[in-house]
Formats: C-alpha cells, sequence, structure tokens
C-alpha cells in the first residue's frame, strides 16, 4: 500500500483499519454464525467468501499500480478501485475468522475428546506450525517476486493462488471431516440441537408477555417507561450482547485479556511496520526474509510449547512465555536511540524476531486454556468475541498510524 501513496503511511493504515474494525464489529456475530451452523456449511462460506475476496483484492491492487495516476486524474475511479480493496480484505478477514473457530475452537476439541489430554497440545502446536510454516514461504516468495520481477506481477500471483487453492482447501478439509467419525457424530448433534425450538427467543416472549400484562395492571407506568424497557431488553437479548456477556462469564477473561492487549503495537511485521521498513529504504526481500525468520522462530515456539506444558503446566507457560517476549522487546526499544536509521531498523528487526518465541508459545497457552476451560456451547461465541477484542487493539494501532502518518516517527510510536 505504501507504493499506491508514497511518503505516507496513510492507505497502508486505512486498510489495517478496515480489516480491524470488521473483526471488531461482526467477530461476536460471526462466533454466533458458527455456533448456530452445521461444519459442512461454514467450511463451504469459509473457502467461498475468503478465496473471492482475495481474488478481487488483487484484481484492484494491479489496477491501482498499473495506474498510480489516478490519485490525481481521476479520482472517482481511484476512490473506486480503493474501496473494494478495502472492502474485500473486510469480508477476507471475516471469512477467515470463520474458518479459523471451526478449526481451532472446535474441531481440535472434538478430536482429542477421547484420546489422552496431551493430543490437545499436540494438535495445536501442529495447527500453529502449519500457520507459521505459511508465514515463513509466502512472505520470502512474494519479496523475491516484488524485488526481482515487479509489484503488479505479485498481485496477479495473488489472485491466482487463491483461484488455484480453493479447491485443494476444499478437497483436504473435507477428506478430514468425511475420515474422522467424531466430527460427524458431532456435527450430527449440533443438527439436533439446531432443530429444537429457540428456548432464547421463548424466554424473551414470556418476559414480553410479562411486561405486557404488568402494562395493564399497572397504569401509573407511561408508555414511555414501557417502550424504554422493551428496547432495553430487545438489545440485552441482542446477538451482540449475548455473546459478550457469555464471554465476560467464563473464567479465562483476563487470559484472553491479556493476550488481546499484545495486539496494540507495532512491533510486529505487520503492515505499519513493513511500509515504515520500506519507506526506510529497507529492501522488500530483506523484509520478507526477516519476516521468514520471524516465523521460523515461532515453528521452534510450537516444538518448546509442548515440551513445557507437560512439565510446568499451561498457565506456569503462559507466565514464562510472556516475560520472555517483554525481554526481547527491549531490544526494539533501544533501537530508538541508534542514530543510523539503517542500523535502528535492523535492531528493531532482531528485537521483533526474538519476541516471536515466547509470544506464540503465550498464545497457544490461552488458547489451550480457553478449550479446556469453555463449554462444548460456548466455545465458538468465546471465540469470536476474543478475536474481536483482539482487533479492536489492532485498529488502535492501526488509528495511532492513521495520526502518526509519517514514516519518520513510526518507530518512536
Amino acid at each position: 500500500m505504501i507504493n499506491i501513496w508514497p511518503d505516507s503511511l496513510l492507505m497502508a493504515a486505512t486498510y489495517g483499519v478496515v480489516e480491524s474494525a470488521s473483526t471488531t464489529l461482526f467477530g461476536p456475530l460471526v462466533g454466533q454464525w458458527v455456533d448456530n451452523s452445521t461444519y459442512p456449511k461454514v467450511l463451504r462460506f469459509w473457502l467461498l467468501t475468503q478465496n473471492l475476496s482475495f481474488m478481487i483484492a488483487g484484481v484492484t491492487l494491479v489496477g491501482l499500480l498499473i495506474s498510480p495516476e489516478l490519485r490525481v486524474t481521476n479520482i472517482p475511479i481511484f476512490s473506486l478501485l480503493v474501496v473494494l480493496t478495502n472492502l474485500s480484505g473486510a469480508v477476507a478477514v471475516l471469512s477467515t475468522l470463520a474458518g479459523t473457530i471451526l478449526i481451532e475452537r472446535e474441531w481440535v476439541v472434538v478430536i482429542s475428546e477421547e484420546t489422552s489430554s496431551n493430543l490437545l497440545t499436540k494438535l495445536n502446536s501442529n495447527i500453529r506450525r502449519i500457520d507459521l510454516i505459511s508465514n515463513l514461504f509466502a512472505p520470502v516468495v512474494t519479496g523475491f517476486i516484488i524485488s526481482f520481477v515487479s509489484m503488479v506481477a505479485s498481485a496477479v500471483s495473488l489472485a491466482i493462488w487463491n483461484i488455484l487453492s480453493a479447491f485443494l482447501q476444499y478437497w483436504l478439509l473435507n477428506s478430514v471431516y468425511k475420515g474422522i467419525p467424531a466430527l460427524s457424530e458431532s456435527n450430527r448433534k449440533r443438527g439436533l440441537k439446531l432443530s429444537m425450538p429457540n428456548h432464547l427467543g421463548q424466554a424473551s416472549s414470556t418476559y414480553q408477555e410479562q411486561l405486557s400484562g404488568h402494562h395493564d395492571t399497572s397504569k401509573d407506568v407511561s408508555w414511555d417507561n414501557i417502550t424504554t424497557k422493551k428496547l432495553v431488553e430487545r438489545v440485552s437479548n441482542s446477538t451482540f450482547i449475548r455473546a459478550w456477556r457469555v464471554y465476560l462469564q467464563q473464567d479465562v477473561v483476563l487470559p484472553g485479556l491479556s493476550l488481546a492487549l499484545l495486539y496494540f503495537t507495532v512491533l510486529s511485521f505487520g503492515t505499519l511496520m513493513t511500509a515504515a521498513l520500506e519507506w526506510d529504504g529497507i529492501l522488500a526481500y530483506i523484509i520478507g526474509t526477516g519476516r521468514g525468520i520471524s516465523a521460523l522462530v515461532g515453528i521452534s515456539a510450537t516444538f518448546l510449547y509442548p515440551f513445557m506444558e507437560t512439565r510446568i503446566s499451561t498457565l506456569r507457560t503462559g507466565l514464562w512465555s510472556i516475560w520472555s517476549q517483554w525481554t526481547c522487546l527491549l531490544v526494539c526499544v533501544g533501537s530508538i536511540w541508534v542514530k543510523n536509521n539503517t542500523t535502528s531498523a535492523y535492531l528493531l528487526m532482531a528485537g521483533v524476531v526474538a519476541s516471536r518465541l515466547g509470544l506464540w508459545v503465550f498464545d497457544l497457552s490461552v488458547i489451550q486454556q480457553m478449550q479446556d476451560q469453555v463449554p462444548e456451547s460456548d466455545r465458538a461465541v468465546v471465540g469470536g468475541v476474543q478475536n474481536s477484542i483482539q482487533s479492536f487493539w489492532d485498529l488502535m494501532t492501526y488509528i495511532m498510524g492513521l495520526i502518526i502518518s509519517n514514516p519518520q516517527v513510526i518507530f518512536v510510536s
């Protein structure tokens, strides 16, 4: 995005704001939807909307990169392409959230329920390892395409890859679903639950009937008060509020909030830090390599976590890891006082890379606490709210990027 609007983080920050805001607002609703849908339905919706959104984003980015002069010569077309890019990103991140909840909050728990307690730890570590391996290769390949071919070629490659990978993803995940009887049985029970009457709706109707009866017998209560009570009752029973109420009743609220607060930072290889490094003259393939090394450190965390969790418990593993991350980030703080910009940038990347070990061990420990302690009926909802909170703090980061959009001061902020 920095190439579309040089010398400003405005475009990069705007894209991040739209993505984070969409998850913040709709994350709890996505969790509720997953909880109220069958596994095959969620799977199809996730893969279709995710890959279609990425394809649209790839096409619009190609248009923006091929015709950068549109920013001056044709503002309406430029604005339309920017809006489509941001909306596609928002839809993609919400569909990805649905898939994440399905796999990480539902399937892994169902698969490990009737086996040894260590299987859940291993499954969590393996899934995160796959995710980080993807993060290892994707930025390196993209960085080399950008550096040695062109930015347009990178965008075209993204669109083509999403067309080809959609079918492979569906085949692989559908094979897992059909190959594990526990998932089919869980989906059958879920279908039976969804076919039952909505008890919450019945309770709401009962309350409204009682409220109406009260209105009939109490002449001194004004109509405005009755209307206000009905409005409050409808809001309190809305899907969004119910999701938050379920989340706040869990025993893992504090670990979840601790994990969410880690998203309020530019100290990651995200949009803002990448844009700032590019502005500072760091080549794209170097940034991609740094992100790849960061993923390697994260992969090592997926091997370290099972080793620690089986010996010192999930809680103590989380405590150790968060302090480890904080210590490594002190290197990033120290880079502020280095006068040479290139050296400062490399120190910043080094601190971020080292901190990924503690970050991903802490992430795994919190996820497993939620899987162990959250009831089956609330897992998807809690997962949606948790991602909503995380995106809120991520959103605050991008808002800071909009306020402080000069790349010269991004490291200080």
